[in-house]
This record gives C-alpha cells, sequence and structure tokens, in this order.
C-alpha cells in the first residue's frame, strides 16, 4: 500500500503516523512538502497533526491554501483515500472536503490526555477491522477541536451514518461528562458520503503500541490495508 503524508509548516506528527504506516503496511509513505504541486501516485494520503503555519487567522485556513491541497483536493475527488488527524481535520473542513469547523475547546484551555471513542460507522475505509459499538482509546492534543455544524448539517451527517467517532466514557456511555472540548453531539470524527474520507480530532498513530499506553489506534491503519 503507498501511502504520502502532507507536512506543512508547523506539523508535528508526520514522523508518528509514518511509522506506523510502515509498520502495518511493510512500506514506508512518502513525505510530501505542502509547497509541491503534486502527490505521487497514492493509495492513501494523510494530512497529520500539528499547527501548520501557527494556526493563525484560523487552524487549518493557511495550509488548506498550499500549493499541494490542490492536488489533495483533485485526489480526493477522483477516489483516493484521506485520512485528516487532529489539524488535518481542521485542513480538510477548510478545503470544503469536510463540513463544518473545528472551534476553540469550550473549557478555551488546550488539551492533551486519553479519550473513549464509541465506534458510530464500520462502513469506511478506515473502520472496517473495529466492531459496532466498540469502545477505542485514543489520545487528544489539541486547543481547536470543538466540532461544530449547523443542525440542518448534523441531521445529516446523522442520518446518512458519517459519524464515524463519538467521544464516551470507558463503558461507551456517550455523556456531556465524556464530551473532550464540548464538540456537537460528541463527535470526534466525521467521513465524507463515500467513506473515502476521514477526519478526526483524536491520534489513532498515538495509540498503535502498548508502550503508549493503547493499542485501539492501530485497528484504523490495519482497516486501510485490508480495506
Amino acid at each position: 500500500m503507498k501511502s504520502s503524508v502532507i507536512v506543512f509548516p508547523g506539523t508535528n506528527r508526520e514522523r508518528d503516523v509514518a511509522d506506523v504506516l510502515a509498520e502495518v503496511t511493510g512500506t514506508a509513505p512518502r513525505i510530501v512538502w505542502h509547497g509541491d504541486s503534486e502527490v505521487p501516485q497514492s493509495d492513501l494520503i494523510v494530512l497529520p497533526g500539528g499547527f501548520s503555519f501557527g494556526d493563525y487567522l484560523r487552524c487549518g485556513a493557511m495550509a488548506a491554501h498550499s500549493p499541494i491541497m490542490r492536488d489533495v483536493v483533485a485526489k480526493a475527488k477522483a477516489g483516493v483515500p484521506v485520512l485528516g488527524i487532529c489539524n488535518g481535520f481542521q485542513i480538510l473542513c477548510e478545503t470544503g472536503l469536510l463540513p463544518g469547523v473545528l472551534q476553540r475547546n469550550a473549557s478555551l484551555k488546550f488539551i492533551c490526555k486519553d479519550v473513549w471513542l464509541k465506534v458510530e460507522s464500520t462502513r469506511t475505509r478506515f473502520t472496517g477491522c473495529y466492531n459496532q459499538g466498540e469502545v477505542a482509546q485514543m489520545i487528544c492534543a489539541h486547543g481547536d477541536g470543538n466540532y461544530f455544524a449547523d443542525v440542518a448539517t448534523l441531521d445529516s451527517l446523522e442520518g446518512e451514518g458519517r459519524v464515524v467517532f463519538r467521544y464516551c466514557d470507558p463503558a461507551g456511555n456517550v455523556t456531556p461528562e465524556a464530551n473532550a472540548n464540548g464538540a456537537q453531539r460528541n463527535i470526534a470524527g466525521i467521513a465524507d458520503p463515500t467513506g473515502r474520507i476521514l477526519g478526526m480530532m483524536p491520534h489513532p498513530e498515538n495509540a498503535a503500541e502498548a508502550m503508549l499506553g493503547s493499542v485501539d489506534g492501530r485497528k484504523l491503519f490495519e482497516s486501510l490495508l485490508a480495506a
């Protein structure tokens, strides 16, 4: 499986996700600079976490206009799977590949802690190795992870089964207390209508080794390989 990881000024999780992809797929991904004009032929494109362009203007707003993103958007629309993690999720929303926006956390504080996610959909290329309703322990590290969209968009996401992950407690209960950042309807990750584009705030690449406290995120990458 050939994959490409896009790097912007301020990206800081590209090596984390590259290591997991290399281990799971057996092939090291290409690291692609934001100033390039074309993504190499890929079976997967990843927009990793970090603080692209220092999060000026809005998180992901400047990165969305980088030269490489024209080709990322074109390839996504042509059917290449795209995974956006944390800042990558913000960039996907800024490009319009996914609806909604990521606002400041309700606490107005940066959050870095373990979170639990309820798998709401296994009908994507990213979640086929999970069970419906499974609880996955992952890690979040963000200041702007509060997912917001208008009611019509939220209802559409729910009705089309495009809410992929939702914040929950370790027992799988979706409660206000389990909501890490104030995201509407506890949404932690959403997909496009095809299930080939996924944006999520928590970091599966940092929950893929036992020494880090959880291997639940590894299933996401194994799902991609199986798909």
